[in-house]
C-alpha cells in the first residue's frame, strides 16, 4: 500500500524537480531524475521516466528533452525578465516594511528555478532603504479595497509617530469612520482618498499610519465612485490639502516632457513666444505645488491668476529672508 501511495506522487515529483533545478542553461539529467524519485520511496526505470515526461507534455507543461543534455522545463508562467521586475519593484517599495519586502521576495524566488532565483536574490538591496515600520500595510490596502468592492464605509485608528520613533494616535484613539474613495501613491507611500463620515470633506490618509481597518456596515456615501481618480492624483503634488484652482503657466520648450509627465498627452501646449509655450491646468495649490513650481527652475513662470502668483512671490520671499 505505501508503495502504491508513492507511486501516486511520481508525477509530482518529477514536476517538482524540473520546476527547482531546471531551465535552458541547466538541465538535469535522468539520472537525477531517477535519483530524486528514489529519495521520495518511487522506484523508476528511465524508460518510465520518459513515458511520465511526456504525460506532463500532455498536461501542457513545456518540459523539453535535449540528447546528451538533460531535461528542463522551458517556460513559466513569469518569466525571469519580469520576476526582476517584480522584485525591483517590492525593494524600491517605501511602503512595504523590510521583513514583508524579504518575504515576497522569498515568494517570487520559487516562481523560477533554484539557478534563476539566485540572480533574483543578487538584486536584493533591502536592508538600509527607507521602510514603513507598520508591518500590516497590504492587509490595510485588502481592507480598503474590500470596502470599496462592497460600497461600505471603513473604520480605522490614524497615528503618527513621536520623535522616540512611539505611535501616537490622533483623537486620543478615537476610531474614524469614512467612504472609502480610491488608493494613491505619492512620494512613495500609499495613500487612501476617502470622504469624512462626519463633515463629507475629502481627506487623504497615509496607508501604513492606519490601524485595525474594518468594512463597517454602513454604505459609502453618494458620488464616492464618480471621481476620477486619474485627475484626482494629476491636480495634487503631494497627498497635502489645499484649494483646487485653474492656473497658467509659461515654460520653455525643453520642459515639455515634464509637463506632460505631469499632467498626460490631454494637455494643451499653446506656443508663446520664442522658445516658450502656456499651459492652463487644474491644481490643488499648496506649498508642495510651489515646491515642485521652483524645482523647474527660473523659466518657468506661473502667470495666472493674481492670487495665486502673489501667494507664490510671497512664500519666495519669505524663504528667501529666512536664508541671508
Amino acid at each position: 500500500m505505501a508503495r502504491s501511495a508513492h507511486q501516486k506522487e511520481k508525477l509530482l515529483v518529477l514536476l517538482e524537480v524540473l520546476s527547482r533545478e531546471s531551465d535552458q542553461e541547466h538541465p538535469v539529467t535522468t539520472a537525477r531524475l531517477i535519483q530524486a524519485l528514489a529519495a521520495r520511496g518511487v522506484s523508476a526505470e528511465r524508460k518510465s521516466v520518459y513515458d511520465d515526461l511526456e504525460t506532463l507534455r500532455e498536461l501542457g507543461y513545456d518540459v523539453v528533452t535535449e540528447r546528451g543534455r538533460g531535461h528542463f522545463l522551458a517556460s513559466r508562467d513569469f518569466e525571469l525578465a519580469e520576476l526582476k521586475l517584480l522584485v525591483d519593484a517590492v525593494q524600491s517599495s517605501k511602503f512595504i516594511s523590510e521583513g514583508k519586502s524579504r518575504s515576497l521576495i522569498k515568494k517570487l524566488e520559487r516562481l523560477c528555478s533554484d539557478h534563476q532565483a539566485g540572480s533574483l536574490h543578487r538584486q536584493v538591496y533591502v536592508t538600509g532603504r527607507v521602510k514603513t515600520m507598520n508591518e500590516s500595510v497590504l492587509y490595510s490596502i485588502d481592507a480598503i479595497h474590500e470596502a470599496i468592492s462592497a460600497n461600505r464605509r471603513l473604520r480605522f485608528r490614524y497615528f503618527d509617530y513621536n520623535a522616540a520613533k512611539e505611535k501616537v494616535f490622533r483623537r486620543d484613539g478615537a476610531v474614524y469612520e469614512v467612504s472609502p474613495v480610491g488608493l494613491l501613491r505619492s512620494d512613495e507611500s500609499y495613500y487612501l482618498v476617502a470622504l469624512d463620515a462626519r463633515s463629507g470633506q475629502r481627506r487623504h490618509y497615509r496607508v501604513d499610519r492606519m490601524a485595525s481597518p474594518a468594512v463597517a456596515d454602513a454604505e459609502r456615501a453618494s458620488g464616492c465612485g464618480e471621481i476620477d481618480m486619474g485627475a484626482y492624483a494629476r491636480r495634487h503634488f503631494g497627498m497635502f490639502s489645499g484649494r483646487d484652482r485653474q492656473v497658467r503657466l509659461r515654460c520653455p520648450n525643453g520642459l515639455a516632457h515634464v509637463i506632460l509627465d505631469r499632467f498626460g498627452m490631454d494637455v494643451m501646449l499653446i506656443p508663446d513666444g520664442p522658445g516658450h509655450f502656456a499651459l492652463t491646468v487644474e491644481v490643488t495649490v499648496s506649498q508642495q505645488f510651489y515646491g515642485w513650481l521652483f524645482g523647474l527652475g527660473p523659466e518657468v513662470e506661473l502667470t495666472a491668476p493674481a492670487d495665486v502668483r502673489e501667494e507664490y512671490l510671497a512664500a519666495l520671499r519669505a524663504a528667501a529672508e529666512r536664508h541671508q
